[in-house]
């Protein structure tokens, strides 16, 4: 029987495996040479003598200084340029008749009167007064706003519950409300404390509530994060980020304090700046008014550099886009 061969074919050969690019390996690099023997060591620049370090770029030239000091004594000599022309200006109407002294009375006749209430102590005595009475109501109104702009500005159901109720309120004149302070607390110290307190409560309230609303809430989440909540947050956080709107609050409200005075010691008053001021009317003094008007401008002056200092002090972060 013829054998028939049988095919067989050949096996396979084995692939090769993949070479990664990362074993390949690296290109060959010229071997580092050793610098020459005769080339100098590397050295760090010379420090000063004795660790000192160069105050030429930190400390201010002396051009500087004198330059600051002379800007400063310009900006004092412009804020007493206007009134100064206003005084220059009143008291040459004066002297050449041209303001006769029944409607204003030169300023020599003021200063005389201003003169003679500080001799005779009526001017010390009421200003004390006056300003206990209002400091006492600023500080109660101070309080109560202050207070009310931080739920209103802080909650959502406190400005739904708060807010209408103080913004109707607020549009109340404090001297159409006289007579009702007098029928509710009297003709005492209580009624013109309640007068004062209520001028004074709207302005902190609306720039408080201003002021809260105005943070940027990734600030306070970025705090929550850091497990800062509740009254933490309010007294860390949310006060000093509010503290620049707060104390515009606080110089309107100190101005409105004195405004409210005058009319707070026009109730059954027998002591103060405003007794003194309705004793010059009756009495038809206008230079006793004008010098009383006087001392009140002076307050207000007082208020706003009160308020200056208390801005550098608190904010001493604050930049400002008003330039040198």
């Amino acid at each position: 029987m013829p054998s028939h061969p049988i095919a067989v074919n050949p096996a396979p050969a084995p692939a090769s495996p993949a070479v990664e690019p990362e074993q390949l390996s690296p290109p060959l690099r010229p071997p580092a040479t050793a610098p020459p023997a005769n080339s100098p060591p590397a050295t760090a620049p010379p420090a000063p003598a004795g660790g000192s370090r160069d105050l030429s770029r930190s400390a201010p030239a002396a051009g500087d200084r004198k330059g600051g000091s002379r800007l400063r004594g310009l900006r004092r000599a412009l804020r007493l340029a206007v009134p100064i022309a206003v005084l220059a200006a009143w008291a040459a109407g004066s002297e050449t008749g041209l303001i006769p002294a029944r409607i204003l009375d030169s300023p020599p006749t003021v200063v005389d009167a201003l003169g003679h209430l500080i001799s005779t102590h009526q001017l010390q005595d009421a200003l004390s007064i006056s300003l206990r009475r209002a400091g006492v109501g600023l500080a109660v109104g101070l309080a109560v706003g202050l207070v009310f702009g931080l739920i209103t500005g802080l909650s959502r159901l406190g400005e739904e519950l708060l807010d209408a109720t103080m913004q109707m309120v607020r549009m109340i004149p404090f001297l159409a409300i006289t007579p009702l302070v007098v029928v509710w607390f009297g003709i005492g110290e209580t009624a013109k404390t309640v007068l004062i307190a209520f001028a004074c409560t709207f302005p902190i309230y609306l720039n408080t509530y201003a002021a809260v609303r105005a943070i940027d809430p990734k600030l306070i989440e970025a705090a929550r994060v850091f497990g800062v909540r509740g009254f933490a947050l309010t007294r860390r956080i949310i006060i000093p980020n509010a503290m620049p709107g707060i104390l515009v609050g606080l110089r309107y409200s100190m101005g409105v304090s004195i405004l409210a005075l005058i009319a707070a010691e026009q109730i059954n008053a027998d002591s103060g700046l405003g007794y003194l001021v309705g004793n010059a009317q009756d009495a038809f003094r206008n230079d006793i008014i004008l010098a009383l008007l006087l001392v009140y401008t002076v307050l207000g002056l007082f208020i706003d550099l009160f308020v200056r200092i208390l801005e550098r002090v608190l904010l001493p972060w604050r930049a400002t886009v008003v330039s040198a």
